[in-house]
């Protein structure tokens, strides 16, 4: 373990149950990382995550947190320092997606979607800073290409991920010269929930990403895993899209 390059460091993933999280998560275990993972309703996920992160000799816990709340993200954090005594890694990874018309979204949906994918990442990065200052530590904030992009049937997600990309530029500036924060923006990933909605999906993103192929959890992993490693030391305020080089294409699906 002692070779690795995050031995004998800590990470808190948030929405690390499962999907792009877990994956994130098991990329910085692999790394030597003890990894404390959030969950909010898929506990048999996070478990089984924790056990996949231990088979990799490294230290786990899952963690039931709601990011939207002050008390449970205290909680979450107070658990996570109590299993592992330092916090060196963040990553905001949770969020929620939804589709909808943009008059038609109310003001319950918009509030939830920016409740998650912005207010979150603000208290959790916030809760934990003085342990992350301690440590000279890493946030990595997932963002989107749909944070740069406008994409007409997801305004509001769209909107919060761009609020995301900023906050992560607003928190390099506040959190330096200790911490050092950046984001990783996926474009089209495959995912269980979108070959489920379009078993196509792949094959059609495909085709108009110049790179040839759909993207995967473990691309969006090993960039995180960059950005908390040596070689990104003087990386900060960074957006990077893994996407295959979707962002550059002239032919935009939506």
């Amino acid at each position: 373990m002692s070779n690795l390059p995050l031995s004998g460091k800590s990470a808190l993933v948030t929405g690390g149950a499962r999907r792009i999280g877990s994956g994130i998560a098991l990329a910085l275990a692999g790394a030597g990382a003890d990894v404390a993972v959030t969950y909010l309703k898929s506990q048999d996920d996070a478990a089984r995550t924790a056990v996949e992160i231990e088979a990799l000799g490294c230290r786990a816990i899952a963690i039931e947190c709601d990011v939207r709340s002050e008390a449970s993200v205290r909680e979450a954090i107070a658990a996570a320092i109590g299993k592992f005594g330092r916090l060196d890694v963040l990553v905001n990874n949770a969020a929620v997606f939804e589709t909808a018309p943009l008059e038609s979204i109310t003001l319950e949906q918009w509030d939830a979607v920016f409740e998650t994918n912005a207010r979150g990442p603000f208290l959790v990065a916030r809760e934990t800073l003085a342990f992350l200052r301690a440590a000279e530590g890493r946030i990595v904030n997932i963002g989107s290409l749909g944070g740069i992009h406008a994409w007409a049937g997801h305004g509001h997600y769209c909107a919060s991920k761009a609020a995301l990309h900023m906050l992560t530029e607003v928190m390099a500036k506040a959190f330096a010269p200790e911490v050092s924060v950046n984001c990783v923006a996926p474009g089209a990933i495959e995912i269980e929930r979108t070959m489920q909605e379009a078993p196509d999906y792949g094959k059609t993103w495909a085709g108009v990403t110049p790179l040839g192929r759909v993207g995967q959890p473990l691309d969006v992993a090993r960039a995180v895993a960059f950005l908390v490693s040596d070689a990104a030391d003087y990386i900060t305020g960074q957006t990077l899209f893994v996407d295959g080089g979707l962002f550059t294409h002239p032919i935009w699906p939506y």
